[in-house]
């Protein structure tokens, strides 16, 4: 097997470094991780903020969210509760940081760096995935629902960082059970 080249090394290096220890880790870090030259940095993303915008790009974290609701088959209640499910296993695992996404836009300030962007299609696109299931579901406001499901999300992501032993996503799985249950009369 072939060594990958200098973009998929840059891309894994930045990937697993600022996941690990935040977007604002050293371009020489993440150089020396990827075993590139900095002209590798330049020619392939044009600077650090481009490399931090395709690893959030990238990072394919709705797709994992996508394969656990398609895992659980074809009702959208369960669809939805498997998220929370997949949530209790990653976040008490050792390696948990928390959420890539909702560190690097509070770690980012310049409000006009490209990986906001990215954080917000991403954001976006877990709401998409979240009202289409409540659609299916019959909820009464599935745009409504899929917010409060995202708060329900991002807070699981937080509190498991700063709370780890308290297992936040059994918690949000039961109010995510009260969204669920919403009906129009």
């Amino acid at each position: 097997m072939s060594r990958p080249g200098p973009r998929e090394r840059l891309l894994e290096a930045a990937s697993d470094l600022t996941y690990e220890q935040g977007v604002h880790v050293g371009v020489d870090a993440i150089l020396k991780r990827a075993d590139v030259a900095r002209r590798s940095l330049y020619q392939h993303f044009g600077g650090k903020d481009g490399l931090i915008a395709q690893t959030l790009r990238e990072a394919g974290i709705d797709a994992r969210y996508r394969r656990v609701m398609d895992d659980a088959g074809d009702n959208p209640r369960e669809r939805i509760l498997a998220v929370f499910d997949e949530l209790e296993k990653v976040t008490t695992t050792p390696s948990f940081h928390g959420c890539r996404y909702t560190a690097a836009e509070l770690a980012l300030t310049d409000p006009a760096h490209p990986a906001h962007a990215e954080i917000r299609t991403y954001k976006d696109e877990l709401h998409r995935m979240f009202a289409a299931e409540l659609r299916r579901h019959g909820h009464p406001a599935p745009d409504f629902g899929a917010d409060q499901l995202l708060v329900l999300v991002d807070g699981v992501l937080a509190h498991a960082v700063t709370r780890p032993d308290a297992h936040p996503a059994l918690a949000a799985r039961a109010m995510a059970e009260h969204v669920l249950d919403q009906r129009t009369d």
